[in-house]
């Protein structure tokens, strides 16, 4: 299936939601927020949000600093 993941397409193969998404681009899981057909996303909401083809999906990694 193909999403658009930060604005680029991205074919994903195995991720059949947020949570397998997440860790198929082996993110950090502690610093990464999501937002899904833009809807924010908690953690533990990730496993139960299906991903489908034509899906926006934007990521974003905390970083501390000034």
């Amino acid at each position: 299936m193909k999403i658009l993941l930060n604005g680029d397409i991205r074919e994903i193969v195995r991720a059949t939601n947020i949570g397998e998404l997440i860790a198929e681009l082996a993110l950090p899981v502690a610093i990464t927020l999501v937002e899904h057909n833009g809807l924010a996303l908690r953690r533990d909401e990730w496993p139960q949000r299906p991903l489908a083809d034509g899906d926006r999906v934007e990521v974003v990694r905390i970083v501390a600093g000034g």
